[in-house]
């Protein structure tokens, strides 16, 4: 039976696409969070990169997501990585928390 942990937090740098998760076996992540911790409003961007590729459009799966400040983005679908897969995060102000949620096979 999977045990679902927190597999990653960060906050990244002003307009700089950051790794939030790189998978390192099977991998889902059941939950996904974007968490404005600033004074103002952040403009988000979230990627999944298949095999570590290049960050490119056909990556994205939030992209320009407007975030209140206080608020949250909340992604819940169930992300399947496969190994080498790479979760990718970016906040225009640099004041967005990232968490990711899941469990990670063997």
């Amino acid at each position: 039976m999977p045990t679902y942990k927190v597999l990653a937090q960060s906050a990244p740098s002003a307009a700089t696409a950051t790794t939030l998760y790189t998978a390192t076996n099977a991998t889902i992540v059941s939950t996904l969070n974007a968490s404005n911790v600033g004074g103002t409003q952040d403009t988000i961007r979230i990627a999944v990169r298949p095999a570590g590729a290049s960050l490119a459009a056909q990556h994205y799966i939030a992209y320009g997501v407007p975030l209140a400040a206080g608020a949250v983005f909340s992604i819940q679908g169930g992300l399947t990585l496969a190994n080498t897969d790479v979760i990718t995060v970016y906040s225009t102000t640099g004041n967005t928390s990232f968490s990711a949620f899941g469990s990670e096979g063997n």
